[in-house]
């Protein structure tokens, strides 16, 4: 079987060390989303595997003949080829047969009289039938068309940023390979192709690597989550799903380890869920029982919770209103006659194709475009941040708390806490030891994070937040999501990410087809109604007959091997509960022992398995048993 075994993967860049002794395996069909904050090794890590970057120490067990496909979050390309070309560059036998097929159908489409020209493509469509190199053909084109790139004779110099990382996203999914490494694919993404990806990655076999901070689709694709963190990597079986109902327990277990809550509440919780009947004294104690832990468990977490709400400038009545609004670039109209008055409160996704002016319509309302036509009065009190997909330049010798100094050297959250520089910095997820850090020695992300607190502690009103979750980790998108769900003010955003948007958004603005439309609900809600148009109702329904009713079927008992199950599967699911307790313990007292606490990981997932079986046949058991 092929197999990729790492043990012993180490990586120091300057003084510091992003990673060490780092094991995991990946087997075929096994997808791995890998997570954790900006700056702790992810694309290093991809980069090591695909052998473009050495590591300080590494052991790499795989069969001889491994085929590894790479898909930077920057692709290089030869900016002569076609966008085909391109696509079928790599150095398969198979990829090197379409790109001899495509040049010698373009060759005759320039001479279609020559004999000899004919004679190589009859010649190489042979081979393509020999090797089933069709499939791939019909792939590569399906591929371009579903991300969006339909000029496939187009040089990829003449494409944008966006278009370019789409043609390296479509040669990776075409090329054999038993590991696909893919860096942030959903970048440059709309809803349906990124739906698309979802379910071509599904059906392929390769074992897979992926970086995402797109929730949604790293529930939907992953069947294991890698975490980096504390320089090294923790391994979690299951969907993105898991492991944060995984990690919430941990964290839960954590926080109030002494009262030892946390252990009751996940065995309640599970028993809860099964669908357990308050038929007898027995049960309704459990249940009362759990209500108890679970409030005393949400005020424990409640008084240990981060404190993300923030006070801002106070709107006055009048915040921004636009009226007529046009807006083109030469003869090219990007929209007209949009009109809009925003109220206190909103929280509004601009969402729509790319160049659809999604940017410029945020820029009229930061003040910095002039519309073409109409007219936008701004209230008294407002105060806008603008954060932009670009960053502004930064002086990369200045650390990073001189730099969030400049604006304030502290920062009024709300119920009139004051929280200091280094304070708000750390609830940014940059600890206190790297505030001294300076900016040049900081990742994209990390300085894409920096900013986006330097703006916050501005302390606007009004937010316009151009893609800001591009280049964020999972773990910075949450606390910025917490910051804006309690921000005061205004908060309009553009963002291809499913998850922000149905998090953050109550309201759409829709463009792309001239005019900007206003949806109210989730982002989701919309995208489905778009993909899924609403059927037809028929003008008339044939009657169904009604069916006859079924015989009553003779009351079901239990035997006497069911019913010796049943008097003691109680006391085996208590037992099983100790058990997960005892480790569940153990781990809260494991400390910095990762290789302990990844075997207690495994141990609690092979308990709670157990459990769960345990508990579906107690739930079977106990309902034949009362009928």
């Amino acid at each position: 079987m092929s197999h990729l075994i790492i043990n012993n993967l180490t990586k120091t860049v300057g003084a510091k060390t992003l990673f060490k002794n780092v094991e995991f395996s990946l087997y075929p069909g096994e997808r791995a989303g890998l997570i954790g904050v900006n700056g702790t090794g992810k694309s290093t890590l991809m980069s090591i595997l695909a052998g473009e970057m050495e590591a300080d120490s590494l052991s790499m067990d795989h069969p001889k003949k491994y085929q590894i496909t790479y898909l930077k979050q920057e692709p290089e390309f030869d900016e002569s080829l076609t966008v085909l070309e391109t696509v079928f560059s790599g150095d398969s036998p198979i990829l090197a047969l379409n790109r001899s097929y495509e040049r010698a159908l373009k060759n005759m489409m320039v001479d279609s009289s020559s004999t000899e020209l004919q004679d190589e493509l009859m010649k190489i469509q042979e081979g393509m039938e020999q090797e089933n190199a069709w499939d791939i053909n019909a792939l590569a084109k399906t591929a371009l068309t579903k991300l969006g790139i339909d000029m496939f004779d187009a040089p990829v110099g003449e494409l944008s940023g966006g278009q370019k990382k789409r043609v390296a996203l479509a040669k990776a999914l075409i090329e054999p390979a038993d590991l696909i490494l893919l860096d942030e694919p959903t970048n440059h993404l709309d809803a349906i192709s990124t739906e698309w990806l979802q379910e071509t990655l599904l059906r392929m076999g390769s074992a897979m690597l992926f970086v995402t901070h797109d929730r949604y689709f790293l529930d939907a694709v992953s069947t294991h989550i890698f975490e980096l963190a504390d320089q090294t990597m923790y391994t979690h079986k299951g969907n993105y799903g898991d492991y944060l109902e995984n990690k919430a327990i941990r964290d839960e277990m954590a926080a109030s380890s002494q009262q030892k809550l946390e252990n009751r509440f996940r065995s309640e919780l599970k028993w809860i869920r099964r669908g357990a009947k308050a038929r007898s004294t027995k049960q309704k104690a459990r249940i009362q029982r759990f209500e108890e832990i679970k409030e005393n468990v949400q005020k424990e977490n409640d008084n240990t919770s981060l404190e993300l709400s923030m006070q801002s400038q106070r709107l006055g009545k009048k915040i921004i209103e636009g009226e007529n609004l046009s807006m083109a670039f030469g003869d090219k109209v990007i929209f007209r006659n949009f009109d809009f008055l925003l109220q206190g409160g909103d929280r509004i996704g601009i969402v729509g194709p790319n160049g659809a002016g999604k940017s410029t319509l945020l820029k009229i309302l930061a003040g910095e475009y002039e519309p073409t036509e109409g007219k936008i009065e701004y209230g008294s009190t407002v105060k806008i941040a603008h954060f932009t997909q670009h960053l502004p330049e930064m002086d990369e010798s200045q650390r990073m708390i001189e730099y969030i100094q400049e604006i304030s050297s502290d920062y009024e959250a709300a119920k009139g806490v004051r929280l200091s520089a280094t304070q708000m910095l750390e609830r940014f997820l940059f600890p206190s030891n790297a505030h001294g850090t300076q900016i040049g020695k900081l990742s994209g992300g990390e300085r894409k994070r920096l900013y986006l607190l330097k703006l916050l502690m501005e302390q606007p009103n009004i937010l316009l937040l151009d893609e800001p979750t591009n280049d964020l980790d999972i773990q910075t998108l949450s606390v910025l999501e917490d910051f804006l769900e309690n921000f005061p003010g205004v908060v309009i955003t553009i963002s291809h990410d499913r998850f922000f948007l149905d998090r953050i958004a109550r309201k759409l603005w829709t463009t792309g087809t001239g005019q900007i439309l206003e949806y109210q609900g989730l982002y989701s809600d919309f995208i489905k109604e778009k993909a899924e148009p609403a059927a037809e109702v028929p003008e008339f329904v044939e009657p169904v007959e009604q069916e006859a009713p079924k015989k009553q079927q003779p009351k079901k008992k239990l035997t006497f091997n069911e019913q010796r199950e049943y008097n003691g599967i109680l006391d085996e699911i208590a037992e099983i509960e100790a058990k997960i307790e005892s480790c569940e313990e153990e781990m809260a007292t494991a400390g910095a022992d990762f290789e302990k606490l990844n075997r207690l990981t495994l141990e609690v997932d092979e308990l709670t398995a157990k459990y769960d079986e345990k508990i579906e046949r107690w739930t079977y058991l106990q309902e034949i048993a009362e009928s």
